[in-house]
């Protein structure tokens, strides 16, 4: 059986050490450098840096070379989390506080967008010094910055759905969303752990389907844990996604399935800021008693059961398994 979590504990480590030096050597104000390296140094799952380097070493390849790309994922993963958190008013992240909160909007702006210039300042010196072949780094870049631009789509998207009555969202528009805003990272991680190890095509378009499978998965559990999830675990206050009226997965299952009565119910709760934590807990049990959860569960699972089906092309090694065990991991977490 392969350890997962040590795997993850590993690389994640890693990471977080190259980010350390990274972020000592930017020659920029201390108050840039500290807005900037906030999220970074609180952590996270680096779940994305450790499907890179795993895709990487699952097409055959050894050594250091993937990891100034896992870097970089992880930081603009966390470039977006800042701009995020402005346009959503989020106060906490990964259990502190949210960097506009500390700097103000400006400066958090600001750090995102320093955040963006450092992914590719990584990618093109760091990535040529692990000897990878220029015409490879450039192909690491051109898909990076396409995913990138979808995954802006993406949020564009949600901005648009937060305006609408969510009797007017469909699972449609809520898939189209996921796919751009979440899976795309997802994706393009795998992929570019391929394109490192030179990975034939076909293996390189295995390993994005199983990215894509694989962040669809982690989106609609990360919906479930943001209504039923446990405080202390997630680093938020329970049944956030209730009082923003977030357009998730788990609302429009909820809302289809409920009867009349708890519909209002639950729409009267859903979207208001300063509903007591009575109403959220209230609105929690409806949603809950509705099926809703189970059933998006169900779901998840059968995206990782279609993510783990990708994999069945590459040669059977311990880095394939945890690319499978990740999935499960995903899918059955609890923060």
């Amino acid at each position: 059986m392969v350890d997962l979590m040590g795997e993850i504990s590993r690389i994640s480590k890693g990471v977080s050490n190259e980010l350390s030096k990274i972020m000592e050597e930017l020659n920029v104000p201390n108050v840039l450098r500290e807005s900037s390296y906030h999220l970074l140094k609180a952590g996270g799952k680096r779940l994305r840096p450790f499907m890179l380097v795993k895709s990487y070493e699952a097409c055959g390849g050894t050594g250091s070379k993937p990891y100034p790309a896992a870097v970089a994922v992880e930081i603009l993963h966390t470039f977006t989390l800042i701009h995020d958190d402005i346009i959503d008013r989020d106060e906490t992240r990964r259990g502190v506080p949210t960097v506009h909160v500390l700097w103000g909007v400006p400066q958090a702006i600001i750090s995102g967008d320093m955040l963006f210039a450092l992914v590719f300042k990584v990618l093109s010196k760091n990535l040529k010094s692990e000897g990878v072949k220029e015409s490879v780094i450039v192909d690491v870049i051109e898909r990076l910055s396409e995913a990138l631009i979808h995954i802006c789509a993406g949020q564009t998207i949600d901005m648009a759905l937060a305006e609408k009555p969510i009797r007017n969202v469909t699972m449609e528009d809520y898939m189209e969303m996921i796919s751009l805003k979440t899976a795309r990272l997802y994706m393009v991680s795998a992929e570019i752990g391929g394109l490192i190890a030179e990975a034939s095509p076909k293996d390189v378009e295995a390993l994005k389907s199983y990215g894509f499978y694989s962040g669809m998965a982690f989106q609609m559990v990360d919906d479930i844990l943001g209504v039923s999830g446990v405080e202390e675990e997630l680093g938020k206050p329970v049944g956030s996604d209730i009082r923003e009226g977030k357009k998730t997965i788990v609302m429009l299952e909820a809302l289809n399935r409920l009867d009349d009565r708890g519909r209002r119910r639950l729409m009267e709760i859903l979207g208001n800021r300063s509903a007591s934590r009575e109403q959220i807990l209230e609105a929690i049990s409806l949603v809950e008693a509705s099926g809703a959860v189970e059933h998006v569960k169900k779901l998840a699972r059968q995206y990782s059961s279609e993510a783990k089906k990708t994999l069945t092309s590459l040669p059977k090694t311990e880095a394939r398994d945890l690319l499978e065990a990740l999935t499960d991991f995903i899918v059955e977490r609890k923060y």
